[in-house]
């Protein structure tokens, strides 16, 4: 039996991500957000969803671009401080000892300790209610060499990414390993082909 919980933001999981950005006056800025994800493969693109009332909203605007830096579980507490406090007041890198490192494609910081930088130029903004979705074209993906397979692809077991649980507001990490995507549902294919 099912409970309902009513029109809820709920969905498992959501992404932490650190979106970077330069300020008006050049000053590096990051900030949480949890609304996003992938949004289209051509041309690769990433959505996030950002309050008109933060820092981050008219930086994006003003300079057209922006990243999203996917932080490891071991920067759970200053993924939770860069949402709580906003760039208007605080020096965020400074204040969490983070490294900023100017992107190469376009104009914003990346986080040098993330795993992940995704570079990105907006493409897109849509007025959504309580928040503005910023699309962003990927530009360029830069993935710490340590978190690299063998095999040149990243290893989501070494980017180890923070995740965020809507409404217990808790933040999780991956567990483990299940199956190949494109590859576990052929044997169900087979079956369902047979019976």
């Amino acid at each position: 039996m099912f409970q309902s919980l009513g029109a809820k933001t709920f969905i498992l999981p959501t992404p932490v991500f650190l979106v970077g950005t330069y300020d008006h006056t050049g000053r590096p800025n990051i900030m949480t957000a949890a609304w996003g994800g992938i949004c289209a493969s051509q041309p690769p693109s990433i959505a996030v969803s950002i309050r008109k009332s933060r820092w981050t909203y008219n930086a994006i605007l003003e300079r057209k671009s922006f990243t999203i830096n996917i932080p490891s579980r071991k920067l759970a507490a200053q993924s939770d401080f860069a949402g709580m406090h906003s760039g208007r007041d605080t020096d965020k890198f400074t204040a969490l000892n983070l490294t900023p490192v100017p992107a190469e494609h376009v104009d914003a910081p990346g986080i040098a300790e993330c795993p992940v930088i995704v570079e990105l130029t907006l493409s897109h903004t849509l007025e959504l209610g309580s928040h503005t979705q910023f699309i962003g074209e990927i530009m360029d993906v830069k993935v710490d060499s340590a978190c690299m397979r063998e095999d040149g692809l990243p290893d989501p077991a070494l980017i180890d990414p923070l995740l965020f649980a809507p409404l217990v507001q808790e933040y999780w990490a991956i567990s483990q390993f299940e199956a190949r995507a494109f590859s576990a549902g052929h044997a169900l294919t087979h079956s369902a082909v047979l019976g």
